[in-house]
C-alpha cells in the first residue's frame, strides 16, 4: 500500500518492510522511510517533543539509533535554516507514527528525503513505548536495522560481529579551520570542534564574538597563534576518553585563557583536571531534565544528549569544583575552576528549540573574556 501527498510526490510505502534486532534477540516490525540500507548502531531514546530536525543533525548522534519518545514525528517538515551540522551523521531514527505530509510554512523538505539524502534509515510503527522502557531498564545495547525478511540469524550474527566505531570525534570534527563572523566584533574565540552542533556557533555570534572552528587535534601553539580572547569546547560523540588530543589541549592552555565547556568538552575539562567520567545506564537525552544551580539555588529546565558523566567523588580531588547538578539522580552537570576562569557543563545552554533557561552561560563566557581584555 502506498499514499500521495496530492502534490504527486513523497510517496511512502506502509507495509512492513523493515524491522530492528535487539542483541537479545528481539525483534520489532515496522515501515522504512528514509534510505533503505542496513545499520548496526547503539539504541538511545530521546524524550524531546519538537526539535527532531536538531536531533537528527546533531553529531553528537553519531553511531548510535534514536528511538523517539513522542509518537508522532514529520510533521512539521524540515527547515534549511534549523540544521546544527553540514552533513548529518546520526546512525538511524525509530518512531511510533511518521508523517510525510507536513504542514509549515517554513519546511523546505520532508524528513524521509533528508534521511535518503544522508544514507540515514529510519523504521516507523514501531512499539516505541515498549522500546523505551526495555532501554531503561536494561540499557543501551546494539541494534541492527534490516529488511523485514532477513533471516533471524543472520542478524543475530551481524549484531554479534559488528563493533561499534570508537572514532567519533575524529569523524565529525572539521578537516580544516573556518570561520564564523559578525557584524562589529568585540571578541575572537576559539571554538574546538568536537562535533559542534552550529546553534553555539549563533549564539556566540549573536553576543558579539568572532568565532574560529579548528579540527579537535589542533595544537596549543597553533591556537595561540590566532590571539584568542577566550577557547570553547564542544559538544560531540563517544567516550571522552577517546579523545586524548584536546585533554591534553586543555592542560596546555588552561590558566592562559578563559575556557568554557558543553557537554563532551564539559567531560574532557573534567579529565584534563583529574576527575574520572564513567558510561550511563541509558544516558540523558531530551529537553526536559532538570538541574540545580549550587551557586544560585535555582532550577534550570535542560536540554541533553550524553552517555557519559563525571564521577562525583574524583571532582573532590581537583582543583574544580560542582556547580550544577541533575535532580532526577545527581549526577554532576557543571563544574568550573574560579582561578583559571573555565567552566563547563553536561547539558546545552544553547538549546534549540528549547529550552532557554541556561542561556546565562554564554554571558558569563563574554564576562570573562572582556575581563581578560581589559586586564591585559
Amino acid at each position: 500500500m502506498r499514499y500521495d501527498d496530492g502534490q504527486g510526490g513523497n510517496k511512502m510505502e506502509t507495509k512492513l518492510n523493515r524491522k530492528i534486532v535487539l542483541e537479545d534477540g528481539s525483534e520489532y516490525l515496522g515501515t522504512g522511510f528514509g534510505h533503505r540500507c542496513d545499520k548496526v548502531c547503539e539504541l538511545v531514546f530521546n524524550t524531546s517533543m519538537v526539535g527532531y530536525q536538531e536531533i537528527v543533525s546533531d553529531p553528537s548522534y553519531t553511531y548510535q539509533m534514536v528511538v523517539m519518545t513522542y509518537p508522532l514525528i514529520g510533521n512539521y517538515g524540515i527547515a534549511d535554516d534549523d540544521f546544527e551540522t553540514k552533513i548529518p551523521t546520526i546512525g538511524g531514527l525509530i518512531v511510533r507514527e511518521y508523517n510525510n505530509i507536513p504542514s509549515n510554512f517554513r519546511y523546505t523538505r520532508t524528513l524521509d528525503e533528508v534521511l535518503e539524502e544522508y544514507e540515514i534509515p529510519g523504521i516507523s510503527g514501531i512499539d516505541t513505548r515498549m522500546l523505551t522502557r526495555k532501554i531503561r531498564d536494561f540499557g543501551n545495547c546494539k541494534v541492527l536495522i534490516t529488511d523485514s525478511d532477513t533471516p533471524h540469524d543472520k542478524a543475530m550474527e551481524i549484531l554479534k560481529t559488528t563493533a561499534i566505531p570508537t572514532d567519533a570525534v575524529s569523524k565529525v570534527s572539521c578537516r580544516k579551520k573556518w570561520y564564523s563572523r559578525t557584524a562589529h566584533p568585540q571578541l575572537n574565540v576559539v571554538c574546538v570542534d568536537c562535533g559542534v552542533k552550529l546553534n553555539i556557533v549563533r549564539s556566540l555570534n549573536k553576543l558579539g564574538c568572532n568565532v574560529t572552528i579548528v579540527p579537535y587535534n589542533t595544537t596549543a601553539e597553533e591556537i595561540e597563534k590566532l590571539n584568542p580572547d577566550g577557547i570553547f569546547l564542544s559538544n560531540g560523540p563517544g567516550n571522552p576518553e577517546d579523545v586524548q588530543p584536546v585533554i591534553d589541549l586543555i592542560k596546555a592552555l588552561r590558566g592562559k585563557y578563559p575556557i568554557a565547556g558543553i557537554c563532551l568538552g564539559h567531560q574532557l575539562i573534567s579529565l584534563a583536571y583529574g576527575a574520572k567520567t564513567y558510561k550511563l545506564k541509558f544516558g540523558h537525552r531530551g529537553g526536559n531534565h532538570p538541574v540545580k544551580n549550587l551557586d544560585t539555588g535555582k532550577i534550570e529546565i535542560t536540554s541533553q544528549n550524553h552517555n557519559y558523566a563525571v564521577n562525583t567523588d574524583s571532582v573532590e580531588n581537583t582543583d574544580l569544583r560542582v556547580t550544577h547538578v541533575n535532580i532526577l539522580d545527581n549526577t554532576v552537570e557543571g563544574v568550573a575552576c574560579d582561578r583559571d576562569k573555565i567552566f563547563s557543563v553536561q547539558y546545552h545552554p544553547e538549546s534549540a528549540p528549547g529550552p532557554q533557561d541556561s542561556f546565562y552561560l554564554f554571558e558569563k563566557f563574554i564576562g570573562y573574556m572582556k575581563e581578560g581584555k581589559n586586564n591585559a
